[in-house]
């Protein structure tokens, strides 16, 4: 950028570091550039959809103050603004596939709106930079054109400004920023230095500098431009704003205008203070204010009477000393104690969840029952009172709180229809809750039901479980925990490997050879030899008994099923530990190269193409295999139409033309495969729903069940990028491996089975590179395979893509339940425990972020782990869903 870096080096301009704190995406920091605010994450929410922006801000004073305003670009602004623009021309921001027609229909209207002399405010918002960055990374040559087409666009502008300022008594002011950085990997949302740094010049004939005048970037804050922006307009600032004025820019000023302006920055922000902190007298800032109050009213009085002495200017200089001392404590402490929270509705949510979780724990002797029966009674006069009783108190709570806040209130603002429906839930869950408890003190009727049996114990497995489940749970207390997450459940991974091999050598050379091999048998089937289930009455005792010895491995197994058997632990060890060396995450040490940092170089393309294309053909294999044959064909057209979407973008290479640079979006090739993953998906669907129909049909809901899970597979290998495949390859891998020599063999129950599939998924989401950051989720990942934005695909596509690994977990988890287990109440026992594992961490979560609200790193840490957790629990909540549905239909069937 030439004409840019000159105006920097020598030109009229003033540049800075603007510092954006985090939430780093789009809504937030326009929200930030405009009213001086800090935005909550959950305008990271609102970005998907932008409410009209209803705080104070300077294009609100500016319309208030007769001001024209004229705006192209990021349709968010047409949103958070409406009916503030006399002209707009809007943009989708989220199709990030296209980065020149974006920026085309901005630049379209450069040379009519510069020669009109109609307008008082100028804004543009260019997305093709950011695009790029989302598509192909920083290191796209991509980014030198759309750099140096700005660059163009910039030096269009100021030449039409320049040349305009002598019919016009005061001076323009042109203003390049960005909203957001960009992250080694091109993403955004976290608080990586490049992700909060970005640039802000601000260019005007009133900054005229003087030859040899070197003028470094300083750094600031990004909330600082709101109250610069007012002043340098006369507006008022923003009265939520915790800004202040960047100096420089009126340093050339008068010294009665510099301490003009500096008062105006200082009592807008002590006000807000008086607003927030009601010990806003001892807070230092707001002492440093009156005294500066005190001395500018000195400097006034001096000023009245000599305007021209050494003593008004030393004073003059102390004062602005004063103020900017001022400014800058009183910013910095707005800054962190101005965030409002809604604490009313916190707790109203933060009770029902913990009301759910209760009633989870407290049904797990119910629920893990052989009947998996929950039963509730409710009908008695004393629950029924209670009922009534609870939602007229908090029906009363609801009146004096929501009568009484200051503040806005989203749960207040909620109908008396949506509040009420909150009550009645609130007030069923604790009416279920207290019958529960007094049925298990008074030792009714559930303690008859499910008597425990003597003999159980716990086993090594079942210990690991509930420590590894608590100690998770345990250290979402800490940030640094929180940020290296995945470590976490790598270590779980590992070692329930460990316990695993340990539990299979016990097996094969501790069994005791004169306990009958209930169960167990070799089968040989299309897969080859396998350890397998053997139904019957002494089985059904064991299933009871958690607490059994599974029978010796040694009796039943022989050849190179002994041998894979005992292999399969390490086996898997050794492809997590692969695995772990492909995408460096979390915070502290994802800046180092990775296996995927080199294989995503150009000069690797070669080498990312051949393992692309293994990767591909290593699913097929493991895939096709209980695939129908018409499923078969259509997944190995749709991995070979995955392979050719991403020669089309250009991600790999096709042996026949290596250096080709016919590069497209790849629409064409991107449905192509969604056709077949759309037919695979019907073809399952409807042999469930025959086979639920065909009740003696087992077989052909099994193969509908992973025709399923196929689909899945075949949609997630068109959305990975292509050095993810082999995340997606070992998945398969270690499925087959369990199901085969682990599963089976050592005859888990449906609790343990489930928790081995919900650790592994939680692994794997960290493995494909995602971490506790926005800045990892690949949006780009909502636009494959389309032309223009559409939302709730874009939206589903971009979620499925994030949470591919739990999600094809659970699919599998489903079909092992349904196809190698004859036992009534599986489905039943996975769908409780599959909840309960996944509702403790949330549930606590929610207390401890609730409970750091005020912690340093609340923005930064806690915060986008609660968004992540949100979508968790979303994903969840279909996964059971699909649990319950398949559980009834084995229900109808028997």
């Amino acid at each position: 950028m030439p004409y840019t870096t000159y105006l920097v080096e020598k030109g009229a301009s003033h540049s800075f570091v603007a510092e954006a704190k985090p939430p780093t995406v789009t809504m937030p920091r326009i929200k930030a550039l405009m009213t001086g605010s800090l935005p909550g994450f959950v305008d990271v929410v609102r970005n998907l959809n932008s409410p009209a922006l209803l705080e104070d801000s300077v294009i609100r004073q500016a319309k208030t103050a007769g001001k024209r305003i004229i705006f192209y670009g990021d349709e968010t602004w047409v949103k958070l603004f409406p009916k503030h623009f006399v002209e707009y021309d809007g943009t989708t921001s989220f199709f990030v596939s296209d980065y020149t027609e974006v920026d085309n229909n901005v630049t379209r209207h450069l040379d009519k709106v510069l020669k009109r002399g109609d307008w008082d405010m100028l804004i543009l918002h260019y997305l093709g930079l950011d695009h790029i960055g989302h598509i192909s990374g920083p290191n796209s040559p991509l980014i030198g054109h759309k750099l140096s087409e700005m660059d163009s666009v910039l030096m269009k502008i100021h030449t039409s400004l320049q040349s305009k300022e002598r019919e016009t008594p005061l001076p323009n002011l042109l203003v390049l920023c960005g909203d957001h950085g960009m992250s080694e990997t091109g993403s955004h949302g976290a608080s990586s230095m490049e992700e909060v740094n970005t640039p802000l010049i601000l260019i005007s004939s009133a900054f005229e500098r003087k030859p040899g005048d070197i003028r470094h970037p300083k750094r600031v804050q990004q909330t600082d431009v709101a109250a610069t922006l007012a002043i340098a307009l006369g507006l008022p600032i923003p009265k939520d704003s915790v800004g202040s004025l960047l100096f420089p820019v009126v340093e050339g000023r008068p010294m009665r205008e510099q301490l003009r302006f500096l008062h105006l920055n200082t009592v807008q922000l002590s006000k807000l203070l008086q607003e927030n902190v009601p010990s806003y007298e001892k807070d230092p800032g707001f002492e440093q204010f009156k005294m500066s109050e005190r001395l500018h009213g000195n400097w006034i009085r001096l000023y009245l009477e000599e305007k021209h002495s050494e003593v008004l200017f030393n004073l003059g200089s102390k004062v602005l000393r004063q103020y900017l001392a001022a400014l800058k404590t009183l910013s910095l402490s707005l800054s962190t104690q101005v965030a409002q929270y809604d604490m009313y509705s916190m707790m109203v949510g933060t009770v029902v969840v913990l009301e759910v979780l209760t009633l989870l724990l407290l049904s797990v002797p119910q629920a893990l029952h052989r009947k998996a029966e929950l039963e509730v009674p409710l009908a008695s006069p004393g629950f029924s009172l209670l009922f009534y009783l609870v939602i007229l108190v908090l029906s009363a709570v609801h009146v004096i709180v929501c009568t009484s806040a200051e503040s806005s209130c989203y749960f207040c603002g909620l109908s008396w229809l949506a509040a009420g429906g909150v009550m009645v839930l609130a007030s069923a869950l604790l009416c279920v809750i207290v019958s529960v408890l007094t049925n298990m003190l008074v030792g009714g009727n559930t303690s008859r039901k499910n008597p425990v049996p003597p003999s159980s114990r716990w086993s090594e497995l079942d210990l690991l479980i509930l420590l590894g489940t608590a100690g998770h749970v345990l250290s979402l207390g800490a940030s640094s925990f929180v940020e290296e997450e995945h470590q976490t459940w790598y270590f779980l991974v590992n070692t329930l490997c460990l316990a695993l091999s340990q539990e299979t050598y016990r097996n094969y050379f501790l069994g005791d050879d004169s306990e009958p091999p209930c169960g167990l048998r070799v089968e040989q089937g299309l897969d080859g030899a396998t350890a397998a289930w053997q139904d019957g009455p002494a089985c059904d005792a064991l299933e009871r008994d958690k607490g059994h010895r599974s029978p010796s491995a040694s009796q039943v197994l022989r050849g190179h099923e002994k041998w894979m058997v005992l292999a399969s632990p390490w086996l898997i060890l050794a492809c997590c530990r692969l695995l772990r060396s492909l995408n460096q995450t979390g915070v502290q040490w994802a800046h180092r190269p990775d296996l995927g940092h080199w294989l995503t170089s150009s000069d690797h393309k070669a080498e990312l193409s051949v393992l692309a294309a293994i990767s591909l053909l290593v699913v097929f294999v493991l895939v096709q295999r209980g695939c129908s044959s018409v499923s078969k064909a259509a997944l190995a057209l749709g991995l070979l139409g995955v392979y050719c979407y991403r020669a089309a973008i250009g991600s790999v290479r096709f042996p026949w033309r290596p250096d080709s640079k016919d590069i497209s979006k790849g629409i064409i090739e991107a449905r192509f495969v969604y056709v077949f993953v759309l037919g695979i998906l019907f073809t399952g669907t409807k042999d469930l729903l025959k086979s639920q129909v065909i009740a003696a049909d087992f077989q052909l809901k099994t193969v509908g069940l992973w025709e399923i899970h196929s689909g899945l597979v075949l949609l997630a290998a068109l959305l990975f990028r292509p050095h993810n495949l082999p995340v997606l390859a070992f998945s398969l891998l270690i499925q087959t491996l369990m199901t085969k020599f682990i599963w089976k063999p050592l005859r888990h129950d449906a609790a343990e089975i489930t928790v081995m599939h919900y650790w592994f998924g939680q692994a794997f989401f960290y493995f494909q590179g995602n971490s506790n950051n926005i800045a990892t989720v690949d949006i780009s990942a909502g636009f494959v395979g389309l032309d223009t934005y559409v939302e709730i695909p874009a939206v589903l596509l971009t979620a499925f893509g994030t949470y591919a690994g739990p999600v094809l977990w659970a699919s599998h988890l489903v079909h092992f339940l349904s196809s190698e287990t004859r036992s009534s109440s599986a489905l039943s026992h996975a769908c409780f425990c599959y909840a309960l594992i996944c509702s403790i961490p949330v549930s606590t979560y929610i207390v401890l972020v609730t409970s750091l609200r005020y912690h340093l790193f609340i923005w930064s840490v806690f915060s986008p782990k609660l968004l992540y957790e949100g979508m968790h629990l979303l994903i969840t909540a279909a996964v059971c869903v699909f649990f319950t549905a398949m559980d009834q239909t084995r229900l109808t069937q028997s």
